[in-house]
């Protein structure tokens, strides 16, 4: 069910039902924020929220008609806190689309990153594709009780998505997977793995995707071939050891990757005239 309310007090009490919330609770909230993006997670009890800037998020209307679509899809309870008239342009923006069209919309990026630890990668190598925590927990293959993200709020049913990203977001989950702990620090040494580079287009034409309202992601599993375009380790991108930072992996990793398209001509960038940074923060 979706619900839909002006204002929202964060805390582990449930407006709607005046209990606290369980698993099956979802928050998009809108905020007048200058300062970022969106920011994700749980505080105060609250259930996992979607906390989107209506000033500086251009297509928030179109995140908050994923976010009901997701929901939908997945028979969850969806709070919306924005007002009747934001919901109405939201809807009205939406008209024609879906939380898991078969295309890439303008704003996507082309290419998806997944990064994952070094021995999870010569595992996947072997079975030739990424599995979702859960199939991995399920399998007794996950090394762990619970995925990193669990600390930030994840709901459980987030173990059944691979997900994707871009800049230092990656690096940054494996290096706290490492510390068993939320490391947010882009400097903090860390031991790399892989940094796959997946083409979103092919994958959005074959139905893969999934949009949350902050998130694209892939349900249950995927195939490496033919979605991954290139696959960065430490090695591969020129550092001296596997040990390094998130900052400085990720950017060494883009630029490698940037030369391999350039120096093949696999080029899954449809739209031309934007950077390849541009393309892959």
């Amino acid at each position: 069910m979706i619900y839909r309310m002006d204002n929202l007090t964060e805390n582990g009490i449930n407006p709607v039902t005046g209990r606290e919330y369980n698993s099956s609770w979802l928050i998009f909230q809108l905020s007048d924020s200058t300062e970022w993006h969106c920011h994700v997670g749980s505080r105060e009890g609250s259930a996992y929220t979607i906390m989107v800037s209506r000033v500086i998020h251009k297509d928030w209307k179109m995140a908050a008609g994923d976010f009901i679509g997701y929901c939908g899809a997945g028979s969850l309870n969806g709070l919306l806190v924005i007002s009747q008239s934001e919901y109405d342009e939201a809807l009205q923006r939406y008209r024609g689309h879906s939380f898991c069209e078969r295309r890439l919309r303008s704003y996507e990026p082309p290419v998806l990153i997944h990064s994952t630890p070094a021995d999870a990668w010569e595992k996947i190598q072997r079975g030739g594709m990424l599995k979702c925590f859960n199939w991995l927990k399920a399998e007794h293959a996950a090394g762990e009780e619970e995925p990193i993200g669990a600390k930030l709020g994840d709901p459980p049913h987030f173990g059944d998505y691979i997900m994707f990203g871009g800049g230092m977001g990656g690096e940054i989950v494996v290096s706290s997977k490492q510390q068993g702990k939320i490391i947010m620090d882009a400097d903090a040494k860390y031991r790399t793995g892989a940094r796959l580079y997946f083409d979103a287009e092919k994958m959005a034409r074959d139905g893969l995707l999934i949009r949350d309202g902050f998130h694209i992601k892939v349900k249950d599993s995927l195939p490496l071939a033919p979605y991954l375009i290139w696959a960065a380790t430490w090695d591969r991108v020129g550092l001296a050891d596997p040990i390094s930072t998130p900052k400085i992996f990720a950017a060494q990793a883009d630029r490698e990757f940037e030369k391999f398209i350039r120096r093949t001509g696999k080029n899954p960038f449809s739209q031309p005239g934007l950077e390849f940074k541009k393309k892959l923060s």
